[in-house]
């Protein structure tokens, strides 16, 4: 499911790359890998335990965001290399099979290389998650692993979970197979690139595919009430005028191969879902429906920003309307994130069932399994499922591990939660920084509970959010001229108080 996207540019000595450094710092964030997990990543990295079956013939290519441009040199520092993606969870095949499809799946095997209650797995449970900054990344796994030896990079031969899911003519799943295997990805696309072969016709038949099949997945999602957010990722860009820096806000709207590559990953999220429940052990991905306040929040939200909607649309009517192009468009789609905050990890085993099994944005059961490199509970998800299809019991470590697991991926979501909202704080503060003291239209979209004369104010122009203190009750839901008092990247804040 998305998370924000940020990216900042500019030179690391500049005052908002020296904010994020400075909040990783107090996060307590992990500069590096202790020397028994590096060496332990090393080792393992030159012996993987390796599939005995050989899917190399299949031609797997990966689809990953485009590359990255470094910031531009700064005074006088020497260009550097694109920053390129090479840590790769996923490779897929797409064919025809009959009227229908033949969905093939590689997910980067990380148990290949990690053994139970070693370094490496100890590490990892520390970790939970990949932590993403705007400038900076830091990785579930040491780079040995997470970058080369259990990356599916191009030419290389690779232990994989590989995922055969079989397609009506509509889209929908008749079949499904997980084994271990070893892959051989053929090439790796970006997301750009992708696009121009398929608006282009150039496509060959497994990429031209993606389009068809996902689709296929978008329709039938929108028939059981789902959603996706094709959340744009955020770019803030630094401008030094030689005698000050100054910031501008720009989006990037994916592009619809973006979310036909999700679409996949759905597809195979659920399947495993579906695979857990049959078995009668496993770990899903939750989600209740929003409650009535959150909702009502994002209407308040949407009113701000000139985007209709009435009363007898629904959520995911408005948000299939939306046009990430477009600033205003862009900005409520991030906001539109906060309805997946209630999100949660449920494990059952032995047959019995949880309460809730389904996500609500999902409109389906769905669980994490297509991630590992980035994400603990996938490695587990992956187990279950290789055990399920196998028709053996689940691993003694993984059962060992499902009763603190959900604890564990709370804390670490929690911890990732905090990073994105600390970021957005900073790059909010970066852009209005030059400007308190000015006068804004804003609409009141959260009032503290108990404390009406504090709360939340979603500007028109630049599309942001900062919280408000006046001395009278806030008009909730109601336009109202503020003025900003704070905006200091360094200690993140962005405060106002009514004009």
């Amino acid at each position: 499911m998305p998370r924000r996207h940020i990216r900042v540019t500019g030179a690391p000595e500049g005052p908002l790359r020296a904010a994020l450094t400075a909040l990783r710092t107090e996060l307590g964030v992990p500069a590096s890998f202790p020397p028994e997990v590096l060496a332990e990543a090393e080792r393992t990295a030159k012996a993987p335990v390796l599939p005995s079956h050989d899917a190399t013939g299949i031609p797997f290519f990966t689809l990953d965001p485009p590359t990255r441009r470094p910031p531009p040199p700064f005074q006088g520092v020497a260009s550097r290399p694109p920053l390129d993606s090479t840590d790769l969870d996923q490779a897929l095949h797409l064919s025809r099979q009959g009227t229908g499809y033949r969905v093939r799946y590689a997910i980067a095997d990380v148990a290949a290389f990690v053994v139970p209650s070693g370094a490496l797995d100890e590490e990892a449970h520390r970790r939970v998650t990949t932590l993403y900054f705007p400038d900076e990344r830091i990785p579930l796994h040491p780079e040995p692993l997470s970058e080369r030896a259990a990356s599916l990079l191009p030419g290389q031969d690779r232990p994989a979970v590989l995922w055969s899911v079989d397609l009506d003519a509509e889209g929908r799943t008749l079949a499904v197979d997980v084994r271990r295997a070893l892959v051989r990805s053929r090439a790796k696309l970006d997301y750009a690139g992708a696009q121009r072969e398929i608006d282009q016709g150039r496509a060959e038949e497994p990429l031209a595919l993606l389009k068809e099949v996902a689709e296929l997945r978008e329709r039938l999602e929108e028939e059981r009430g789902g959603i996706s957010l094709g959340v744009p990722e955020q770019e803030i860009v630094e401008r030094d005028h030689g005698y000050e820096l100054t910031y501008e806000l720009a989006y990037r709207a994916p592009h619809p191969v973006d979310r036909w590559n999700a679409q996949i990953s759905l597809l195979t999220g659920m399947a495993a879902a579906d695979l857990m429940l049959a078995h009668g052990t496993g770990i899903l991905r939750t989600l209740p429906a929003a409650p009535d306040g959150a909702v009502g929040r994002l209407r308040r939200t949407a009113h701000a920003l000139h985007i209709d909607w009435p009363h007898h649309v629904s959520y995911a009517e408005v948000v299939r309307s939306l046009d990430p192009h477009r600033p205003h468009h862009a900005a409520f789609l991030l906001e539109c994130t906060t309805l997946l905050r209630g999100a949660g990890y449920t494990v059952f085993r032995d047959g019995d069932l949880p309460a809730l099994t389904t996500h609500s944005a999902v409109a389906a059961p769905y669980t994490h399994c297509t991630a590992p490199l980035r994400r603990l509970a996938d490695r587990y998800a992956s187990e279950i499922c290789l055990a399920a299809v196998a028709g053996r019991p689940v691993p003694d470590w993984v059962r060992a591990a499902l009763d603190t697991l959900p604890a564990r991926m709370a804390e670490g979501t929690r911890r990732a939660g905090t990073v994105e909202r600390e970021c957005v704080d900073i790059v909010e503060a970066a852009l209005l920084k030059d400007r308190v003291g000015e006068v804004f239209d804003s609409w009141v979209v959260d009032v503290t509970e108990r404390q009406s004369t504090s709360g939340t104010v979603q500007l028109e122009t630049p599309a942001v959010t900062g919280r408000i203190e006046g001395t009278d009750g806030l008009p909730l839901g109601e336009r109202l001229r503020v003025r900003l008092t704070q905006a200091d990247p360094r200690v993140r804040k962005v405060r106002f108080e009514p004009a």
